[in-house]
């Protein structure tokens, strides 16, 4: 992985990166709350499972802008041997490009989605606690890693 350029670079690093650990830390230490009230005394903690779900859900999508930042998406070079350095930016500008369409239009749909889900007033079963908030906070992170793939075209950074 390379250094981030920028200073607001290296700041929404770090903000991601002790966000990711807070939710990751909180959900660690509710798994073992969880597992002691349920083995050790018969009594789950209620709700504790969509709880986990919820924050593993903000966990993934707001790691998605930042792991397409830093170019870590999984990728195959099967065609990159073959073609010469001006080539591969080239390659590596059309697939930025292409994966910011595809992540706009999973934004713009997801989006509809959204207001679908909050119409509804879909909630858990346990706690009740609303659903579409999540899923806009999924279009909005969906968004947000297309403009990235589209300053990874700009800025040549393409695989």
């Amino acid at each position: 992985m390379s250094q981030p350029e920028h200073l607001w670079e290296r700041r929404a690093d770090a903000v991601l990166g002790v966000a990711a650990s807070i939710i990751l830390f909180c959900m660690m230490i509710l798994t073992f709350v969880d597992v002691v009230l349920r083995y050790g005394f018969n009594r789950p903690l209620r709700g504790g499972f969509e709880v986990t779900e919820l924050m593993l859900l903000v966990l993934i999508f707001a790691g998605l802008p930042l792991v397409t930042h830093a170019g870590e998406h999984v990728t195959m070079d099967l065609i990159d041997r073959l073609l010469g350095a001006r080539a591969r930016a080239m390659l590596g500008r059309a697939v930025e490009l292409f994966c910011a369409a595809l992540m706009f239009l999973l934004a713009w749909l997801m989006w509809g989605k959204a207001g679908t889900i909050a119409g509804y007033g879909d909630a858990t079963d346990v706690l009740r606690i609303s659903v579409g908030p999540f899923v806009y906070f999924m279009t909005v992170m969906i968004g947000l890693s297309g403009l990235v793939h589209l300053y990874r075209a700009a800025a040549g950074a393409g695989r």
